[in-house]
């Protein structure tokens, strides 16, 4: 039984974890109550854009809490909001998982090193970079990548990606 506990334990831990999705800040993607399956090896994932990533936000308010959102900026990129699409290293963006354009603009802002900027593909009803006082999520706060939905049973599956 000890070694069950240790082994679920190390697992949960380091490797992979079930969460449940508190927001619908990702509709349609996910579904508010869905549940995820999240790799937690940070350290030897290669993000790229386009992920469906969970983080600890830069807001001391919400610190603790795990947001869910799409990895829009990686170091280095430039990321601008205009004319209701999302603008990355001055190219326009195809986002098919989106269901309507954004109703603002943002940016252009460079991603510095070691950061990362997230937006929800709920895009005009998300509480993510382009609301936030400090727009950057450190690398130290990522918790892992979405790896598929596994509830509900009708949806499992890997997510949409760019």
């Amino acid at each position: 039984m000890a070694i069950a506990v240790i082994v679920s334990f190390t697992f949960n831990t380091y490797v992979a974890q079930g969460m449940k999705v508190p927001t619908g800040s990702m509709l349609p993607t996910i579904q508010l109550d869905d549940k995820i399956l999240v790799e937690k090896m940070v350290k030897l994932t290669d993000f790229k854009f386009g992920d469906v990533v969970v983080f600890y936000p830069p807001l001391p308010d919400q610190a603790d809490q795990r947001f869910v959102k799409r990895l829009i900026g990686l170091p280095g990129d430039t990321i601008e909001v205009k004319d209701g699409a999302l603008y990355r290293n001055g190219e326009k963006v195809d986002e098919p998982y989106l269901k309507e354009k954004m109703n603002y603009t943002y940016g252009p802002i460079t991603v510095p090193a070691d950061q990362y900027f997230f937006l929800g593909d709920n895009r005009n009803d998300s509480l993510d970079s382009h609301l936030w006082p400090t727009p950057f999520v450190d690398k130290s706060k990522l918790i892992g990548k979405v790896l598929f939905r596994y509830y509900p049973f009708n949806h499992i599956g890997a997510l949409d990606a760019q």
